[in-house]
């Protein structure tokens, strides 16, 4: 029964986690999806990406969306018509080997399929020359540059620097962002904390996540550069000031609280230094006394 605030973070990040038979059922829906698509189209490789494989992904599984990226031949790049029309193809394709599955969606730059467990978006994409991916925007009717694999090895890296406390805080600040509304994008909110911890020694989690709120206020207001070099700003999609003024308000809310819970937790008050953690992660923060 967690009863300190050590015990309570280890709970939450417990919470936070999927489990091992989850992990399972991944895996083998993934393989299963790749293959499909190489059944019928030649593809040059494949591979996990998005917050699975950069191992931020949060509890619970239904809500969560599984990336996998699939790299074709590149003649189909001359024959296509458009974005849309790759997209398209690929549905089909999954289509065929998931004819009962009725939610299989093209969306701006994926086919997204809805199994009972969790979402799948199949990203087709293309080698680029120079380095990284193209792949499709049905939306803008235009090819995004992005590398993904460079994306893990950045967090990777960033995570170690942080002696393996960085993703533990960006799982927490995700639990906050969703049960809060999902006020911002999972991307835009993992690069966020890795910019707001640059070069900052990562003591605590209750003190970890106070800063990144505290700094998040007047951060979250600037622009955001894709750190693969490819993206450019992934904080765009927030182009109103009342967004802005929304997500500012939210984090300054979560700020006051935190800091409200280490001023409780000074004084001994642990119990009553729980509710205003629960006030920030609601129920993946444990209840004082209850497992």
């Amino acid at each position: 029964m967690p009863k300190t605030i050590s015990q309570g973070f280890n709970k939450l990040r417990e919470n936070l986690e999927i489990t091992y038979l989850q992990e399972t059922t991944v895996s083998t829906r993934q393989n299963n999806v790749r293959e499909a698509v190489e059944k019928e189209i030649i593809v040059l490789n494949s591979f996990l990406t998005g917050s699975y494989k950069r191992s931020t992904m949060i509890a619970p599984l239904s809500d969560a969306d599984i990336d996998i990226f699939v790299v074709l031949h590149p003649q189909y790049y001359s024959n296509i018509n458009s974005p849309s029309y790759l997209l398209d193809k690929v549905k089909f394709i999954l289509k065929k080997t998931y004819p009962n599955t009725p939610k299989i969606s093209r969306n701006g730059q994926a086919v997204t399929i809805n199994f009972s467990e969790f979402q799948v978006d199949v990203v087709p994409a293309f080698c680029r020359q120079g380095g990284g991916y193209l792949i499709p925007n049905s939306v803008l009717v235009e090819w995004i540059s992005t590398d993904p694999k460079k994306h893990i090895e950045i967090w990777s890296a960033a995570n170690t620097s942080h002696n393996y406390k960085l993703v533990p805080l960006i799982k927490m600040i995700k639990g906050w962002n969703k049960k809060h509304g999902r006020l911002l994008n999972s991307f835009h909110l993992e690069n966020l904390v890795i910019q707001i911890l640059n070069n900052v020694q990562i003591s605590d989690f209750p003190s970890g996540v106070r800063y990144i709120f505290d700094k998040a206020r007047e951060r979250v207001k600037l622009p955001v550069i894709d750190p693969a070099g490819y993206g450019g700003n992934i904080a765009a999609y927030l182009n109103k000031q009342n967004q802005i003024d929304h997500v500012v308000n939210k984090f300054e809310t979560a700020y006051t609280a935190a800091r409200q819970a280490e001023i409780l937790a000074e004084y001994g008050k642990i119990e009553e230094a729980y509710k205003q953690w629960r006030i920030i992660f609601d129920n993946y923060f444990p209840t004082y006394g209850i497992s």
